[in-house]
């Protein structure tokens, strides 16, 4: 075993204690941006804005705002200062390489299909290569949604900054993870018997809700699923808890919808290819839709209504919506939660207002998975999320000048930059580690 050099250790942790001073006292010194047009999302955008961030937290927004004297003053004249955008579609942090297992951990095997109890969060690593690039393109916040099964786990909400995943947990237990439109995965034979064994779990959470004490006393009936699982589901019957139901086929968002009245609980759809279809439903139920607006082929026979005006309609009748990445082809995959800002960019093409496509990747996520009153707005008491874009942030050829999380500034070189300055010129000088 190789012995540590003591005064070598002790330069170390110095160094370290150093460093944190220095993150806590630039966490602590106040930020000025100043002259940029600001986008609050929570309330009218103001020309020649200013905002003011200080331990970590918005402290002041508005045209003439009081500039602290001690404050770090950036010019952004010119510039667009938007809130930290939020991607509510992504398995950050839980998959690093699609085609490598060891490195996905965004599925449960759970009991017959069923993993209400998984959370995936505590899988979540903070220190995922794809994170970075992420950050880069303004991206400062993401639901990790775990998938697989009939009943596939608990979301969670994580700040894309925290150097533990204790740090960057936002929210865990965002939302419950459900299907209505795969049957294979959900391990039955056909759509009416997923429909069927879904009902059957949500009869017997309620029934182990009413009788905990019988059944600690095996004095009830067996149950369909395991107690973690049936105790997991608990605040999704009493309506504290969302469920995000993944369904693209009208006829199944429709399904979706009828268990929603049977049991009361909140519906989201996620995906929701044909969602515009049922939009006016949709609206007077006031189920949101989690979907994208990049991709107008059908991906399987679900989606064969898909098109790219999908979020437009949705929001025009009134439907919250939340975009989120479904070009295919892999874009939906964790090294590209970055793309967020283009489909958003596709959705106002495509009739969204531009106002609405903003709010879809800021505070309408953050307000559908329980962390509005932290992220997706630019107001005071709000956590320093704030990105300056060189222009509009919808183009594909603005950059994110700055972006910040809670206060610190985060951007930084990622793979991408490492692996463009290798191939630059070529051969590429390679290098001894």
């Amino acid at each position: 075993m190789r012995r540590v050099n003591p005064w070598h250790l002790a330069r170390a942790i110095v160094a370290a204690l150093s460093l944190g001073a220095v993150v806590r006292s630039a966490d602590a010194q106040a930020i000025a941006l100043v002259g940029g047009t600001v986008y609050p999302v929570s309330g009218p955008k103001i020309e020649r804005g200013t905002v003011v961030l200080r331990d970590g937290r918005v402290v002041a927004v508005g045209r003439d705002v009081a500039i602290p004297a001690d404050a770090r003053r950036i010019d952004v004249t010119g510039r667009v200062v938007t809130p930290g955008f939020v991607n509510a579609g992504t398995q950050l942090g839980v998959v690093e390489i699609g085609a490598v297992r060891d490195t996905r951990d965004a599925s449960a095997r759970g009991r017959d299909a069923i993993a209400a109890a998984f959370a995936v969060w505590e899988g979540f690593n903070p220190a995922s290569e794809l994170i970075q690039p992420a950050r880069n393109e303004g991206v400062t916040t993401a639901i990790v949604v775990p998938n697989g099964g009939l009943v596939s786990g608990q979301a969670a909400v994580v700040h894309l900054d925290g150097r533990t995943a204790s740090d960057a947990l936002l929210r865990p237990s965002a939302a419950m993870v459900a299907q209505v439109g795969d049957a294979r995965s959900a391990a039955v034979g056909a759509r009416g018997e997923l429909i069927g064994r879904l009902r059957e779990l949500l009869v017997d959470a309620r029934a182990y809700g009413r009788s905990r004490a019988a059944y600690e006393r095996n004095q009830t009936r067996t149950y369909t699923a395991s107690r973690a699982d049936l105790e997991a589901l608990q605040p999704v019957l009493a309506g504290r808890l969302p469920m995000l139901v993944a369904a693209d086929r009208a006829a199944d968002i429709d399904a979706a919808l009828r268990l929603r009245r049977e049991f009361g609980f909140r519906l989201m759809i996620l995906g929701g290819a044909e969602a515009w279809e049922l939009a006016d439903r949709l609206a007077a139920d006031r189920v949101p839709v989690v979907t994208g607006a990049m991709n107008n082929i059908p991906a399987d026979f679900a989606s064969l209504g898909q098109r790219q005006e999908n979020a437009a309609l949705l929001t025009n009748a009134g439907v919250p919506v939340a975009l989120i990445g479904n070009a295919g082809g892999g874009d939906e995959e964790s090294f590209n939660v970055r793309n967020v800002r283009f489909e958003a960019g596709n959705a106002v093409a495509y009739g969204m207002r531009y106002d609405a496509a903003l709010r879809a990747v800021t505070l309408t996520p953050a307000e559908l998975f329980g962390v509005a009153d932290r992220v997706g707005s630019l107001a005071p008491g709000r956590d320093a999320d704030v990105v300056v874009w060189s222009g509009d942030p919808f183009e594909f050829a603005t950059r994110a000048e700055h972006v910040f999380i809670r206060g610190r500034e985060v951007t930084g070189d990622s793979r991408q930059d490492e692996l463009a300055r290798r191939y630059r010129t070529l051969p590429p000088a390679y290098t001894t580690p």
